[in-house]
C-alpha cells in the first residue's frame, strides 16, 4: 500500500481574498479522500501543531492549518506572533470564518478532494471550530477543549468575543467535543450546558469529558499532556471523521 506524503507551506486565500500562510499536508495517492481544516490554539502556527496536521494525511485525509496570524506578524515566531494578535485583540470571529471557508476552497480544490469536509480546532481554536461549524458547510466538527463556546470572553479580557451557543441553530455537521474534567475554560458545568442546548435543537453531537485531565491534554510538550485522555481521544477522531469524511 502506497503511504507516502506530502507536507509543504502554501498560499491559500483568506478572508476577503488576502493571502495568508498556510500548511498542508496529504497523501500522494490519488484518493478520493476528505479534508479537514486544522485550526491552530492561541500559543501560535507552531510545530506541534503541524504535526498534528501531517498526522492528518498519514491517516488519509488532506488537511491544512491556516496560519491566522500571518497578517498581524507575517515571519515572527509562534510566540511573537501570538504576543502581537493578543495585544491587537485577537483573531476576529468574522475574519476567522473568512480564513477557514479560504482553506476550505484550497482543499476542495485538489484532484484527490471527495468534496467533505471537517474541522477541529484545539484550545481558542476549539471555540473557532464550533464557530466555523455553526456558519459553513462542514460535514464534521471536534471541538477539543475550546473554551467561551457557552459563556462570553470576561470583560477584562484583551479579547472580546461573544459566546457562540447562539449560533448552534446554524450547526450542520455533527459535533464531536473532546473536554477534561479539570478544565475551567471550558467547565464540566459549560461542557454539559453545551450538550443540553445542542440536544434541545437536534444536532447530531457527542460531548467526552475525561477524569483527571485539565486543558490541553493533547499537548504532549506541556505538563497538562495527559497520555490515557489523549489516547482515547485520538481514537474517537479518527472514528469520528472516518464515519462522517468518506466517500
Amino acid at each position: 500500500m502506497y503511504d507516502a506524503v506530502l507536507a509543504e507551506t502554501i498560499t491559500v486565500a483568506g478572508d476577503g481574498g488576502d493571502p495568508i500562510e498556510a500548511y498542508l499536508a496529504r497523501p500522494l495517492d490519488p484518493g478520493p479522500r476528505g479534508g479537514v481544516v486544522v485550526i491552530h490554539h492561541m500559543p501560535g502556527y507552531d510545530e506541534s501543531t503541524k504535526e498534528i496536521t501531517r498526522r492528518f494525511a498519514v491517516l488519509g485525509y488532506n488537511a491544512c492549518c491556516p496560519n491566522l496570524y500571518s497578517r498581524e506578524a507575517p515571519g515572527a515566531s509562534p510566540d511573537d506572533a501570538a504576543a502581537a494578535v493578543r495585544a491587537a485583540g485577537g483573531v476576529p470571529d468574522s475574519r476567522l470564518v473568512g480564513d477557514v471557508q479560504g482553506t476550505m476552497t484550497a482543499l476542495r480544490g485538489l484532484s484527490s478532494a471527495n468534496g467533505r469536509m471537517g474541522v477541529i480546532g484545539y484550545c481558542s481554536g476549539g471555540r473557532q471550530a464550533v464557530l466555523a461549524g455553526c456558519e459553513l458547510p462542514l460535514d464534521a466538527v471536534v471541538d477539543c477543549y475550546g473554551g467561551f463556546v457557552v459563556e462570553a470572553t470576561p470583560s477584562d479580557s484583551p479579547a472580546q468575543r461573544p459566546a457562540v451557543i447562539h449560533r448552534a441553530a446554524g450547526l450542520r455537521g455533527p459535533l464531536l467535543g473532546l473536554f477534561g474534567a479539570e478544565d475551567q475554560h471550558p467547565s464540566p458545568s459549560q461542557t454539559v450546558e453545551l450538550g443540553r442546548v445542542l440536544t434541545e435543537l437536534g444536532k447530531v453531537h457527542e460531548l467526552h469529558t475525561y477524569d483527571g485531565a485539565g486543558h490541553a491534554f493533547f499537548w504532549v510538550e506541556r505538563p497538562s499532556y495527559h497520555a490515557e485522555a489523549a489516547a482515547d481521544g485520538w481514537r474517537r477522531i479518527e472514528e469520528w471523521f472516518g464515519r462522517h469524511l468518506a466517500s
